[in-house]
């Protein structure tokens, strides 16, 4: 039996730190970081160059922090350190996996984590190694989703995959409304009219305006990644 073609050559990965958290309220559940690890094997194996965009909400979230009365500069730089957290806890995860794996930070952090230098980036992906962008693209007001899609658009990635807990963009919250409903495919420009909250604005307009689409899937699901990349109808379609 012939195996099947992936749809894309390079992708960029969004998760979130939730992601990585599994069923935990904070930290990192070790079983689900290892099955993500074991699924972007997979994509490795069947050719596909992969880079990660980590969030950190499993950690710290700069909104909580605001919350109790941290300064909004100084809670995003925190959230932005809590993403290496991630970063370094992944790149260990996915090297055990035997996989070749640089962690690229936006801010300087030279024991953990290597500057963005775009030509490298693109080297470590065409000769196959996992790149793991983290600290969002190093400034506050930026949230990982719109730093997601600057590198996606910087390292030409093909598409972005969203990684959610849900199966897709919805109309409107599932988990508290039982009549919303669920897109097979949306347009960027409904997206922020309706102001669906699967992506922040800035984050949904660069993709716009530069023609990069989104897939929004659900991480439980254990193989949705691999399907998405050989073209199976899984999730939501922004375009």
């Amino acid at each position: 039996m012939q195996e099947e073609k992936p749809e894309y050559q390079r992708v960029l990965l969004k998760l979130s730190g939730e992601a990585l958290s599994g069923n935990k309220s904070f930290g990192i559940d070790i079983k689900k970081a290892r099955s993500i690890a074991q699924e972007v094997k997979e994509l490795h194996t069947s050719g596909v160059q992969v880079a990660i965009m980590i969030g950190a909400g499993n950690i710290f979230r700069g909104t909580r922090g605001r919350e109790v009365g941290i300064d909004r500069v100084s809670a995003d730089y925190m959230g932005m350190l809590a993403t290496i957290i991630n970063g370094i806890a992944l790149q260990d995860i996915l090297s055990k996996e035997g996989l070749s794996v640089r962690q690229v930070s936006a801010l300087e952090l030279r024991a953990v984590a290597e500057p963005f230098v775009r030509g490298k980036v693109l080297h470590y992906l065409e000769r196959g190694e996992i790149v793991i962008f983290t600290s969002g693209i190093g400034s506050p007001y930026f949230t990982t989703d719109t730093a997601a899609a600057m590198r996606a658009l910087e390292i030409k990635a093909e598409v972005i995959l969203k990684a959610t807990k849900v199966d897709g963009v919805y109309s409107s919250d599932p988990v508290t409304d039982k009549n919303a409903k669920r897109y097979n495919e949306i347009r960027y420009i409904d997206v922020l009219k309706q102001d669906l909250k699967v992506m922040d604005a800035t984050a949904i307009s660069l993709c716009k305006d530069n023609g990069l689409p989104i897939i929004v899937f659900n991480i439980k699901k254990r193989g949705n990644i691999k399907k998405i990349v050989l073209g199976k109808d899984i999730g939501t379609k922004i375009y």
